[in-house]
């Protein structure tokens, strides 16, 4: 399996997985116009000089290296909110007094609001049904932190993720049926349609700006508020792994949350180390001891345009230095020299390890290479 960045040839993949994600997965769209603007706009967001996040949009494939089938998706928005409105409802506890304080009561309420404009935000991550392996998920989700930890100056300080909402089979949302009937007699994909697409005017056209009190909701829009679609629940826990937090913004149209965390915060942002890459032939010597210091991890090139990375358990530090030992195979696949610069994010470690036995610390790619290319 190898991540590198989409391009013009992808299309059709790209298509597909519009389509087979539903209408609930509102950051890529089932339209090929579109879906072929978006490739383009990553094209270019790859290849420029950054110094600071603007308008850059990611967008990774997971591509099978053996019969170059694309496996899903995943996407990285370097400020969120700037080229056009991000806009949630925001939860709020509202005191109401009767004249006598002791006969106040509390209700929630949903307010329109701006709140995480130009945070980075990760998003369009899918994994195809016929793909999901081990570690696919992983290293869909994971390689974007560690993209952020080689290239900081490309993205905010707070980074968000938007979780699909609860919906059906049909792809029907509670909360959705229940608000068009306050705002607009719309089905939910002609509204996700039409708010994916930022047309001109459509939330501050329907979605209302004075409070909503979930008293008035039903029972089944009242509770998905802040949940996430059964597909879904794997990412957020892997991101609440990684330290995001729900703090109470939830999406306009079927309620699902928000999590956020700060970018320096992030597990896996912390946890990604810049090393040089010396090559070895074969695979890992089973009765050494120079492997088992973790059994897998994420490894990629230092590139931005060019990046590629993947998940190995064939990659060890070598002996007494700082280097990372990779077979000549895999360093083909993620373009490697002898020698280059590499980065990597150990996915797990052995039993074995102790306190005294200690893989060497390099440090985070964020302090080495901050504007290195």
């Amino acid at each position: 399996m190898i991540i590198r960045p989409i391009t013009p040839g992808d299309l059709d993949a790209l298509v597909q997985i519009a389509t087979e994600s539903g209408p609930g997965f509102t950051s890529l769209m089932p339209d090929r116009d579109a879906l072929s603007r978006k490739i383009d706009h990553s094209v270019d967001s790859f290849a420029r000089t950054v110094t600071k996040p603007g308008d850059e949009h990611y967008l990774f494939v997971l591509e099978d290296s053996t019969t170059g089938d694309i496996m899903g998706t995943t996407g990285i928005e370097a400020a969120a909110g700037v080229s056009r409105p991000l806009v949630h409802f925001r939860r709020n506890a509202v005191i109401h007094h009767a004249g006598d304080r002791q006969k106040r009561h509390t209700e929630e309420s949903l307010i329109r609001c701006q709140h995480y404009t130009g945070c980075t935000e990760v998003c369009s991550l899918y994994l195809r049904p016929g793909f999901r392996r081990a570690n696919a998920g992983k290293l869909l989700s994971r390689v974007r932190f560690l993209f952020m930890a080689l290239h900081p100056e490309r993205f905010g300080d707070t980074v968000i993720a938007e979780m699909r909402g609860v919906s059906d089979r049909s792809g029907q949302s509670p909360f959705w049926d229940w608000l068009k009937h306050q705002v607009a007699d719309l089905d939910f994909l002609s509204a996700t349609q039409l708010a994916c697409c930022g047309q001109s005017g459509f939330i501050e056209e329907f979605i209302p700006a004075k409070p909503l009190y979930t008293r008035q909701m039903t029972s089944e829009a009242r509770e998905v508020i802040g949940q996430v679609h059964e597909d879904t629940r794997p990412a957020r826990h892997m991101l609440e792994r990684e330290g995001f937090r729900h703090r109470g913004f939830v999406d306009l149209l079927d309620g699902g949350p928000t999590l956020e965390c700060p970018r320096q915060d992030i597990a896996s942002v912390r946890d990604t180390f810049l090393t040089r890459a010396v090559f070895r032939k074969g695979e890992k010597d089973p009765a050494s001891n120079a492997g088992e210091l973790f059994n897998s991890a994420i490894v990629a090139n230092a590139s931005c345009s060019e990046f590629r990375a993947s998940v190995t358990d064939q990659v060890w530090p070598a002996p007494d230095t700082n280097n990372l030992v990779v077979q000549d195979q895999l360093a083909k696949l993620l373009n490697l020299d002898e020698g280059s610069l590499a980065c990597y994010m150990p996915l797990s470690q052995t039993g074995q390890q102790s306190q005294e036995h200690q893989q060497p610390r390099q440090k985070p790619a964020t302090e080495e290479i901050r504007y290195a290319y």
